[in-house]
């Protein structure tokens, strides 16, 4: 693969179309017209995002999660949209749990209402199309930086893996931002922790009920096999 190649690629992998605050009508909206609103955007971006799209459910599961703001009636206002779309752009990086508590941060600070809400999206998504350029100036950087040549497979395969370890530190320092100013509740840290014993527990009973499906499969068929052994004689 050749240099040009490779930033054809990445340009087409960074190329997700979001709404912009000003593409959201404003008067309050159902379920189907905000999906159906994304929809078109994304049709606007790169096939592989196309596959990403918003539910009912996962909307279903925001309200539920109390992400977004109590929903009056069946209508979404345009600051629940926001709050929506907010979700949405950073689920595929940040948990549920991560996302809920940077959004309540924001909404702690005094006086923070829609108006607020709208200027952050924008500065968001300002400062995500310049992430776009910084992106695959950055492939650049780490491959001219490491003298790698993605002609070469070795080559190839080390400049993805440096691109996963970039990604996973800036994933991190996120995490580590988000837990320093707005830490998880002692009452939901103690829930979170009953929830992974909870899991552990179910994770161990089914690894046991594996092991003796594995143990009564084995004893069928060594006693099939003896049986069989026995008939031949």
């Amino acid at each position: 693969m050749t240099k040009e190649e490779l930033y054809d690629i990445a340009a087409d992998a960074v190329n997700d179309s979001e709404l912009k605050s000003g593409e959201i009508p404003a008067i309050d909206l159902y379920v189907d017209q905000i999906i159906n609103l994304i929809s078109s955007k994304l049709e606007q971006g790169s096939e592989r995002y196309r596959d990403r799209q918003l539910t009912k459910t996962m909307i279903n599961n925001y309200s539920k999660d109390g992400i977004i703001m109590p929903v009056k009636g069946k209508k979404y206002t345009k600051e629940q949209v926001i709050q929506i779309l907010c979700v949405y752009s950073l689920k595929s990086t940040l948990s549920i749990g991560e996302i809920k508590r940077l959004l309540y941060g924001a909404y702690s600070s005094e006086g923070f209402g829609e108006a607020d809400l709208v200027r952050l999206y924008d500065r968001h998504q300002d400062i995500k199309q310049e992430n776009r350029d910084y992106a695959r100036r950055l492939l650049d950087e780490i491959m001219d930086n490491n003298s790698l040549d993605v002609s070469d497979d070795s080559d190839y395969i080390s400049t993805v893996c440096a691109l996963i370890s970039l990604s996973a530190h800036l994933k991190s320092i996120a995490q580590a931002m988000i837990d320093e100013k707005f830490p998880v509740p002692v009452e939901e840290e103690e829930e979170e922790k009953e929830k992974d014993k909870e899991k552990e527990k179910k994770k161990e009973e089914k690894a046991k009920e594996k092991a003796k499906e594995k143990e009564k499969k084995k004893k069928k068929d060594d006693t099939a096999e003896a049986e069989s052994g026995g008939t031949d004689e």
